[in-house]
């Protein structure tokens, strides 16, 4: 007799994800190899999913909830997915993204690293990868992460896109991730989204010192309905803010660090001569 790993439903999620998917085809009298011949997989690699030895993958989710049934319904696989997913995230970020895509206006500071919105896949993987090797996450969750900046980033692209106000620390430029190689891709990525209709880039200069209003990260949203709301993040968690009495300065501060930034002509130039190693 084939000896079971027990699961625990209310454990991590993948687990959880195991348990669930192990019980539907359970109910439904069907082998790990009938379930994988439903959903166009081995025997084996259901069993690795239901057994927390592989995570599931979007496409995975998906085609379990065609086999049982499941589309359309409130709990599907791909929800459960979904939360997986966002488990190596902040507190409060998932919130956030789900404004971010329907926002009419975003403005964002970024300190040290280009913005995921901004963010090539070679330079997203670097960033990522450099959090598995500090043992914070999974290959896995890493890979995750570099799929979801792909997805953030087709918010520039849909109809009637955003307004994007993007002011970067120059620390964010001149700090190499992931070899000259990548670098240098990102730098001719940022000028690319400097000459969208759509965008405004400026650059925060270390000249600056003392008048630059923000130290931190931050990130602004205008919804379709001017409402305002801000996200910001510690070490720990992400805050997402809706009240205009906290919103409100921030805009401001963050107006104010526009009137003392570089232009974006300025920014271009200056990110072109770092380029050609000019500066």
């Amino acid at each position: 007799m084939v000896n079971l790993k027990e699961l625990n439903p209310e454990g991590c999620p993948s687990e959880a994800f195991g348990a669930r998917l192990r019980q539907l085809r359970e109910v439904r009298g069907w082998r790990q190899e009938d379930l994988g011949f439903e959903m166009g997989y081995s025997g084996t690699h259901v069993s690795a999913v239901e057994t927390g030895r592989k995570m599931p993958t979007l496409r995975f989710a998906r085609k379990a909830d065609i086999a049982f049934g499941l589309v359309g319904t409130a709990d599907t696989f791909e929800r459960q997915w979904r939360e997986l997913r966002n488990g190596s995230l902040l507190e409060g970020f998932p919130e956030f993204l789900g404004y971010e895509g329907r926002a009419a206006e975003i403005r964002l500071y970024e300190v040290g690293v280009i913005p995921g919105l901004l963010q090539t896949p070679e330079y997203a993987k670097a960033l990522a990868h450099s959090v598995v090797k500090r043992g914070a996450i999974t290959s896995e969750q890493a890979d995750e992460r570099v799929a979801l900046i792909a997805e953030r980033q087709s918010v520039l692209l849909r109809t009637n896109p955003p307004l994007v106000f993007v002011v970067l620390d120059e620390g964010c430029i001149r700090r190499t991730v992931g070899g000259s190689g990548v670098m240098d891709a990102q730098l001719a990525r940022l000028l690319e989204f400097a000459e969208l209709p759509n965008s405004v880039l400026q650059l925060a200069p270390f000249a600056m010192g003392e008048r630059r209003p923000l130290s931190l990260p931050l990130y602004l949203l205008t919804m379709a309905d001017r409402s305002l709301m801000s996200y910001a993040e510690s070490s720990h968690r992400g805050h997402l803010e809706r009240e205009s009495t906290f919103v409100l300065p921030l805009l401001t501060a963050y107006h104010q660090l526009q009137a003392h930034a570089l232009s974006q002509d300025g920014t271009v130039a200056l990110i072109s001569q770092i380029r050609k190693g000019t500066s």
